[in-house]
């Protein structure tokens, strides 16, 4: 069963197609890149998958739950980092984690909160700081511990790396490996092109709402990507 599977999906807002026929499909433990500048639909598109919007026309169906007619039980199944993660500031790494593991219908005890932590890269001596004091890297991690509790079989990611130092970003890549390998498909939304190529396993070009290209990571360069994005873009 594919953990994501959209079917030709449009929307439009006053006239303007914001997205017009995306289909794209991701099988557990798949991560996903899908490329393009501001206003390419990226985020819609995210907005779709999480039920914010309902597509005009098109299907969007969760591992097996059909994500239009059945928002709730397809958003249970998923997990989102927005590109600031908001956390409670007042509260540490373990309690923002085990609160929002609650409201997902998980209850977790501080020792699996830490693991989970761990797991998401998260060093030691922050699970019991407050959340207040975290580097955006940080609070995803967070964000990602999250997820993880959850349980989720889609991971979506918007932005991830925007703001990210080197090191940040880096220790991002792991997590989205390590959500890989436990099974998570990942759709990440990005205009980070160099990034991307490092952990995704298929890259998607999204331009005016329409995917206009689709390749296998491993069989394009970073200076050919970047070639193809942009003439892509220009087409």
């Amino acid at each position: 069963m594919s953990a994501l599977a959209i079917q030709s999906i449009s929307i439009a807002f006053g006239g303007y197609r914001a997205v017009d026929g995306l289909s794209l499909t991701l099988q557990p433990g798949e991560v996903y890149a899908l490329l393009g500048p501001n206003g390419a639909g990226k985020t819609t598109t995210l907005n779709m998958i999480l039920g914010f919007v309902k597509p005009d026309s098109g299907s969007i169906v969760i591992d097996g739950v059909d994500a239009v007619t059945a928002p709730l039980a397809a958003r249970a199944r998923t997990a989102y980092l927005p590109e600031t993660v908001m956390l409670h500031p007042s509260l540490s790494a373990i309690e923002n984690l085990t609160y929002f593991a609650l409201l997902a219908g998980r209850r977790i005890d501080a020792p699996m909160a830490r693991q989970l932590l761990a797991d998401a890269g998260l060093q030691e001596e922050a699970h019991d700081r407050r959340a207040g004091s975290f580097s955006k890297g940080m609070r995803q991690k967070v964000g990602v511990a999250i997820a993880l509790a959850k349980d989720a079989r889609l991971l979506l990611l918007d932005e991830p790396t925007s703001g990210l130092d080197a090191g940040a970003a880096n220790d991002l890549s792991e997590v989205i490996r390590a959500a890989s390998g436990r099974g998570i498909a990942v759709l990440m939304a990005t205009h980070d092109l160099f990034r991307v190529k490092d952990v995704a396993h298929r890259l998607g070009i999204l331009h005016a709402g329409r995917l206009v290209d689709e390749r296998d990571a491993a069989t394009i360069g970073p200076v050919e990507l970047e070639q193809l994005y942009l003439q892509r873009l220009a087409a």
